[in-house]
């Protein structure tokens, strides 16, 4: 295949009162990227419902009218005389921001693989930038209108841009953010290019492609669920067309689930709890990479 199996431990199940020593701690165990999970969470707000009823209704229009300036999905909930407004971002968690990776990159060199379960990730380019993010994978279920911008300006802060698609998405979506190839017909002599699909595996860097796809095995937005099987057809379908591809796989990944992602073509492994709630950390880092090593010297 032609990729390196990278280890990468979710520091969402880390310690954060100890969050330099708790990556530090992977690094010694074997660890390649550490995984940073950001999350945009939910925003409330409330008022209450006084008379002229008129001048309140006229606010919930402008607040609906910004929600779709402002690309937010949001939800109105009456009781009685209280309108409780509920502004829903991408997960309903909330986790760690450019602060916190700013402050863990004065304690390591270490590739800081951020993936952005946010609504809107251009807003948090050029602080991740200047935080010192290495990584930045987005979700191209917020991204399908601006991706083109989207990655260049995540280049031009130095970062890697990646792609993540939830369980529900086709994987047919991310195919126009990935590299165009190169159709050779030597019969005829000519050559097409196509955006997408990949034939005689011959790959050419197209417009502002993404470097890496994150395939969700769960749903984003919390830790320590259950790994869905039924995602490595979206893996597989990668693998086949993009043999050089980095290909990540997040939520549910450890001793138990490793060989059905690893087979199916997965090289870069997020694991969480599997990792920080072992007794060895470093014995189920060395499986995790033992399995995709394996699979790769097989084919």
């Amino acid at each position: 295949m032609g990729v390196a199996a990278k280890i990468a431990p979710s520091m969402l199940s880390s310690d954060f009162a100890n969050l330099a020593s708790e990556a530090q701690r992977m690094l010694d165990c074997g660890a390649d990227w550490l995984h940073m999970d950001i999350m945009d969470g939910y925003n409330l707000n409330s008022c209450l419902l006084q008379k002229p009823f008129i001048l309140n209704y006229c606010k919930l229009v402008i607040l609906f009218v910004l929600s779709l300036l402002l690309k937010l999905s949001w939800m109105v909930l009456l009781f009685e005389n209280v309108v409780v407004i509920l502004f829903l971002h991408f997960v309903p968690n909330l986790t760690i921001g450019a602060p916190v990776i700013e402050s863990l990159r004065k304690h390591t060199k270490a590739y800081l693989d951020c993936h952005l379960m946010v609504t809107n990730p251009l807003d948090y380019v050029e602080p991740l930038g200047k935080a010192g993010a290495s990584g930045f994978t987005f979700h191209v279920e917020v991204s399908r209108d601006n991706w083109g911008e989207l990655v260049q300006r995540i280049k031009s802060k130095g970062m890697r841009p990646g792609v993540s698609l939830k369980p529900g998405t086709p994987i047919e979506e991310v195919y126009p953010l990935l590299a165009r190839v190169m159709l050779s017909n030597r019969n005829m002599g000519i050559v097409v290019m196509y955006k997408a699909y990949v034939v005689h595996n011959l790959q050419v860097e197209g417009e502002n492609p993404v470097e890496m796809v994150l395939v969700m095995t769960v749903e984003p937005g919390f830790g320590g669920q259950k790994f869905m099987p039924e995602t490595m057809d979206k893996v597989r379908a990668l693998r086949k067309k993009y043999p050089s591809l980095d290909i990540e796989v997040d939520g549910g990944l450890g001793p138990s689930t490793i060989d059905m992602a690893a087979s199916a073509g997965a090289n870069c492994i997020v694991a969480g709890s599997s990792v920080f709630g072992a007794p060895d950390s470093a014995q189920v880092i060395s499986l995790l990479r033992k399995s995709v090593e394996e699979v790769q010297k097989n084919n």
